[in-house]
């Protein structure tokens, strides 16, 4: 039950658990939710060198992470590394996370499971991806959904930098759309930009406007997903941009992050 006589966070305390080099999860995560809910961030962390390695270990320290909340009480967390979903797959996610969700008390929810809800909300059946990773992991997003029963008709690869996934950082909405907007689109019914580090808001609003198809990412499904947890209803009009068919509202958040 959420306490509303909370001086912050009356409609809810949002954790997020997020890769440490990240910069990105925290603004948009704001941006998606809101007023009178806090976003009460966490990092993942890894010493690991390989990105394979550092994912799994962003997703088998997990329990670790949410310890360093201490005492605070959650009323529902987000996982916010989609590559780790890839890896690890959605039998061994499932479970960890439903373990972590009894064992914490609150709902323990990741983008990629996220994301799967969203895409069955909207109905989509052909899905098209924009992936910012290196060539082996955008394979692997491909797999994955391909595995969880969508027709992937398109997958683009957004450059980054180096191998080094943590080179996403580095991107900008502009980079994605520099890629994607020559994309032909039309078999998809819908779009996803996966992954939770590369700045992703104006290009959902920008590939809405010039494909006519819904845009997910990582970063709003996942926030959509832990909105459905609080009860928390859709916001009104985004004013110029084009409403989206999940989530509202923080299209005028845009210039203040």
């Amino acid at each position: 039950m959420i306490s509303h006589d909370r001086d912050y966070g009356a409609h809810g305390r949002v954790g997020v658990a997020l890769p440490q080099a990240n910069p990105t999860v925290e603004p948009e995560i704001w941006a998606f939710m809101p007023a009178h809910t806090s976003v009460l961030a966490s990092r993942l962390t890894s010493t690991e060198v390989e990105p394979k390695d550092r994912y799994r270990e962003y997703f088998t320290g997990l329990e670790n992470t949410l310890a360093t909340y201490d005492t605070l009480k959650l009323d529902v967390c987000g996982f916010a590394c989609t590559a780790s979903t890839y890896l690890i797959g959605r039998e061994e996610e499932d479970k960890e996370l439903n373990r972590l969700s009894d064992l914490k008390g609150y709902p323990v929810l990741s983008a990629g499971l996220a994301i799967e809800r969203a895409l069955k909300a909207l109905k989509v059946e052909k899905l098209a991806i924009g992936a910012p990773y290196p060539e082996w992991s955008v394979e692997m997003s491909r797999d994955y959904w391909i595995g969880r029963g969508f027709d992937v008709v398109n997958t683009t690869r957004i450059a980054i930098a180096s191998d080094d996934t943590r080179a996403i950082y580095e991107l900008s909405a502009k980079d994605a759309l520099a890629t994607l907007s020559s994309i032909d689109f039309s078999a998809a019914d819908a779009i996803l930009l996966t992954g939770t580090g590369m700045p992703s808001l104006v290009a959902i609003i920008e590939l809405m406007k010039s494909t006519g198809k819904p845009v997910v990412s990582s970063n709003l499904c996942l926030s959509w997903a832990m909105r459905l947890v609080l009860g928390l209803a859709d916001e009104g009009s985004p004013g110029d941009a084009p409403r989206h068919p999940l989530l509202n509202g923080w299209q005028g958040r845009i210039g203040a992050l």
